[in-house]
């Protein structure tokens, strides 16, 4: 790793098959939990962690996937980079945002399963294409 591209995420070429949402449901929720039980204070990815039982690097990817839930603040003189929820998922309350987060998931799944359903198209017509030569 050099210096430039030290602490900086590494571009993945699979970050538009990523799902942030999908299968992730109940441990966002769970640290909007821990946000909602301390609303005043900016929350670092290791007390989240701790609070919500996340490993610390899950938890940290977590909160730099999701900007719409999570939002990053400045950091202070001792180096540790907190979080805050966005003020737009604030205003929802607990109920709003448990919605907006399943509503999420759903959309994420319909993508997968539309992914899957166009890769076994693909497949049936190359196997229909190819089905007059074998015969």
């Amino acid at each position: 790793m050099t210096r430039e591209t030290a602490g900086k995420p590494v571009a993945s070429y699979f970050t538009a098959w990523r799902f942030r949402f999908r299968g992730k449901t109940r441990r966002l929720l769970t640290l909007v939990d821990c946000f909602l039980a301390e609303p005043e204070k900016g929350l670092s990815p290791a007390h989240l962690g701790r609070e919500a039982g996340i490993a610390l690097y899950d938890a940290a990817q977590m909160l730099d996937q999701t900007p719409e839930l999570f939002v990053k603040l400045p950091r202070r003189g001792d180096g540790i980079t907190r979080y805050r929820l966005a003020s737009s998922v604030a205003a929802r309350g607990e109920a709003g945002i448990a919605d907006f987060v399943r509503q999420q998931a759903r959309r994420e799944s319909w993508i997968f399963y539309l992914l899957g359903c166009g890769a076994l198209l693909l497949a049936a017509v190359i196997l229909l294409a190819l089905a007059p030569q074998l015969l």
